[in-house]
């Protein structure tokens, strides 16, 4: 059991009213996680050029979250942000002290945060010859997804799909790409996950934790906003027309 607290944002300009609003609902959102768990935090922030920076320590959320590591990068947060991924980790595997195991975890350019614990990541790994860079099950997520870039094509969620069928286990998680910066890949697979739309941000937020978002933001929340057990795609330039209606879906068991 981990938690997951992420933004995707339209790249715009706001006041500094909203941008303390944005920064203060993640970091409520992250420390909320923490009951699911202390291990270790981490935070990433993407740019609409695909630069991202990256924070993590073996620290629960409400100590990380006091950091100067963590207040500097939240400060980052401007008219170029598209995606911010936010974890807090309970190891099922690989020791949270060497923060290689932390997440957001990544492999080349793609970028992610996973609830779960997949069973035969070391049988994958061996099969395709992926180089690990940690110990952690979860890599073996973001290594498949790797190879293709996030696509909008007819053939990208198929092609995911038939990767993530290899794995066996729990495998709810949000992945970025830096080859394509305002894209957001989400599956809720067996572990929860709820998002809420806020249309005067352009801006949707996520959280594994649906009581968060429901005393965030009232009724308009509802725990069933992603479905299960299908592949979702968002785009971040996309949000002011579509809002909470993802550019494309598809079932992980088509």
């Amino acid at each position: 059991m981990c938690g997951i607290a992420a933004l995707l944002l339209y790249p715009q300009e706001r006041s500094a009213e909203q941008w303390r609003a944005l920064t203060d609902v993640f970091t409520r959102n992250l420390i909320y996680n923490e009951e699911r768990g202390k291990a270790a935090t981490g935070l990433a922030v993407m740019q609409v050029d695909g630069q991202i920076a990256v924070a993590k320590m073996p620290l629960p959320a409400s100590e990380f979250t006091q950091t100067p590591e963590y207040r500097a990068l939240m400060t980052r947060l401007d008219a170029q942000t598209t995606i911010v991924l936010g974890h807090t980790r309970l190891p099922t595997k690989g020791s949270p002290h060497n923060n290689a195991n932390n997440h957001p975890l990544h492999s080349g350019p793609v970028w992610g945060v996973h609830n779960g614990h997949i069973h035969n990541d070391d049988e994958l790994f061996t099969r395709y010859g992926y180089v690990r860079h940690a110990q952690v099950d979860s890599e073996i997520i973001f290594q498949l997804l790797a190879d293709v870039p996030l696509s909008t094509n007819s053939h990208y969620l198929p092609t995911i799909a038939a990767r993530l069928r290899l794995l066996e286990g729990d495998f709810t998680f949000i992945a970025c790409d830096q080859r394509v910066p305002t894209h957001l890949l989400v599956l809720k697979h067996n572990n929860p996950l709820c998002v809420h739309w806020h249309a005067q941000w352009n801006a949707l937020v996520f959280s594994s934790r649906y009581m968060f978002l429901r005393q965030a933001f009232g009724r308009p929340v509802s725990a069933e906003a992603l479905p299960h057990h299908r592949l979702t795609l968002f785009d971040a330039l996309m949000l002011p027309q579509r809002g909470l209606e993802p550019v494309t879906t598809y079932n992980l068991f088509e």
